[in-house]
């Protein structure tokens, strides 16, 4: 099957309100025995977060917004892909498709729609206009949960290639953070002649240990890649080597869930002294819902499983498209241009945006729509 399908998202009211009874009868530990996060999301905030899940929070608000960008489903082998597709009011406007990672989903994507597809009504120039494409990985939100593994990154990319021919777009340009840095790399290793330029936020990519600092920003980006070896990297070895086990909680449990993924976006936020500085709890929960709703805490963990037990097909093969990079200053990783011109040898772009972490279009809307403008700005 290559139909592509329009769909609508339609939640029962039986799963909001079992949702609902789940956090009233949740079942909590005790206090950590500290005063910050070194233990995890502390008590006080999580049971913050489920009060106002469970009483005031409204899922089909959200809802209502992810139908009225309209979406599709369609089918790759064998599995059901969900992705949001707009087409910009400018008929020249350049196809684009954007890819989320973890902790994320395409709610990252909801506040920077607008501004791309239609500039003109955002204060922006129509010239910058994109006919936009924002795909769910497989395992994540509204697309099919894979039944034998095999979905790596490449694959992926390889299917997102195939929904873009379906959609009549022969060449695109390509946008990601986080795992949807990968897949977006991987796409432009795959079919480059498909490829306009390339634009990542968030890369996977740590420094390799041969890599050394020659300068006070490179020693500082050793740093809090050490850091993130030391402290951080927890969920990764249980989601790398034990996927199903932690699935079963995360998808019994709404409090499990929301806190499994909280964590991440408190690490890797840019914020001075509350994360409420950056998300409001709508915005926080929209994104937890996308897991919960789906029943995906299981699948969306098994993506690590898959890229970390795989073989990197494309590991050696430098990337020749033209690339932009925009490096978040509280992002996990903040790498030298140094360090990756080896492996992209067309880099067009490359700058230190001000604000933002791992989630740039999410934490940082008009940071990340100007960001990928001024770099397509110069393909078309």
């Amino acid at each position: 099957m290559t139909a592509v399908e329009a769909y609508e998202i339609r939640v029962p009211d039986e799963e909001l309100e079992d949702l609902r009874r789940r956090l009233r009868d949740a079942r909590w530990p005790e206090k950590e025995t500290v005063d910050d996060w070194s233990q995890g999301v502390p008590l006080s905030y999580l049971r913050e977060v489920c009060e106002y899940w469970a009483n005031e929070y409204d899922w089909r608000r959200v809802e209502s917004r992810l139908n009225s960008f309209g979406s599709f489903r369609t089918v790759v082998d064998g599995i059901g892909i969900h992705a949001l597709h707009v087409r910009s009011p400018e008929p020249d406007a350049m196809p684009l498709v954007m890819t989320h990672g973890w902790p994320g989903s395409i709610v990252e994507f909801l506040d920077v729609i607008g501004p791309l597809t239609d500039p003109a009504s955002h204060g922006g120039d129509p010239k910058d206009a994109f006919h936009v494409v924002v795909p769910s990985m497989p395992g994540f939100g509204f697309s099919d949960k894979p039944t034998a593994s095999g979905w790596t990154t490449e694959k992926i990319a390889d299917a997102w290639i195939e929904i873009m021919a379906r959609l009549g777009y022969d060449r695109f340009a390509v946008q990601g953070g986080d795992y949807g840095a990968l897949i977006s790399q991987n796409i432009a290793q795959a079919q480059p002649e498909q490829v306009i330029a390339l634009h990542l936020s968030s890369p996977t990519r740590f420094p390799r240990p041969e890599e050394t600092a020659e300068n006070d920003a490179e020693r500082a980006a050793l740093a809090r890649v050490q850091k993130y070896l030391d402290e951080e990297v927890g969920y990764a070895k249980v989601q790398m080597t034990r996927p199903q086990t932690i699935g079963y909680g995360l998808a019994d449990s709404p409090v499990g869930q929301a806190g499994w993924l909280l964590q991440g976006f408190w690490q890797w936020t840019d914020f001075e002294e509350h994360i409420s500085e950056v998300f409001t709890l709508d915005q926080l929960l929209d994104n937890v819902m996308m897991y919960w709703v789906t029943n995906s805490g299981a699948s969306s963990a098994r993506a690590y499983w898959e890229s970390y037990a795989s073989s990197l097909k494309y590991a050696d093969s430098p990337v020749t498209v033209p690339m932009g990079m925009s490096v978040h200053p509280a992002d996990i990783t903040r790498l030298s241009r140094r360090w990756v011109e080896k492996e992209f040898t067309d880099i067009r772009y490359w700058t230190e945006v001000p604000k933002g972490g791992h989630q740039g279009a999410f934490e940082q809307p008009a940071q990340f729509t100007d960001e990928v403008r001024t770099f397509f700005r110069m393909f078309r």
